[in-house]
């Protein structure tokens, strides 16, 4: 898509094909469903419109919206951006996986890090409440790390949840 975009509407400058590039582009995504010359159709009707009533964002279309050079670009480029999100919808299982991995990835080290922390004064407050609370007797906690904290407060809510909802 990008070497498509640097050989077409020679004739702009670079903010007005960066415009009409962004615009064409996002009407492909939102218009996934419509073939190439329906898309090429629509961006025409739509810029002639705004031409017409005067509230056109490319008014620099005007001189060029019926050349030949100009809808061979834009049919050109509707194209490629076709391409280039068909592709992208393509990847979406394989990108998917790898935000999860990475996801599992990055629980993974912290909880490494955890393993090596002392567990903080809230955590060792709360378990201590915790305990009292379900008259648990406490571990030693001065060998404990953050995660061991961690798990051993949650053993402690999931056991005793598990006993409030039975009685229910």
């Amino acid at each position: 898509m990008y070497q498509v975009k640097s050989r077409i509407y020679l004739e702009f400058d670079k903010t007005q094909k960066s415009a009409v590039c962004n615009y064409i582009r996002a009407l492909v995504k939102q218009n996934s469903d419509k073939t190439c010359s329906e898309l090429l159709d629509k961006f025409l009707c739509d810029e002639k419109y705004y031409l017409e009533i005067n509230s056109s964002r490319f008014p620099y279309l005007e001189t060029c919206i019926d050349d030949e050079c100009f809808l061979k670009d834009t049919e050109l480029y509707i194209r490629e951006c076709k391409k280039y999100y068909s592709y992208k919808e393509s990847q979406r299982p394989f990108i998917e996986k790898q935000k999860e991995f990475e996801k599992k990835k990055r629980k993974f080290l912290q909880e490494v890090k955890m393993s090596k922390e002392k567990p903080t004064s809230k955590q060792l407050y709360y378990y201590d409440k915790l305990c009292k609370k379900y008259s648990i007797e406490k571990k030693n906690t001065e060998e404990l790390s953050k995660l061991d904290l961690r798990n051993e407060i949650e053993r402690i809510i999931n056991e005793n949840s598990s006993f409030t909802t039975e009685d229910d």
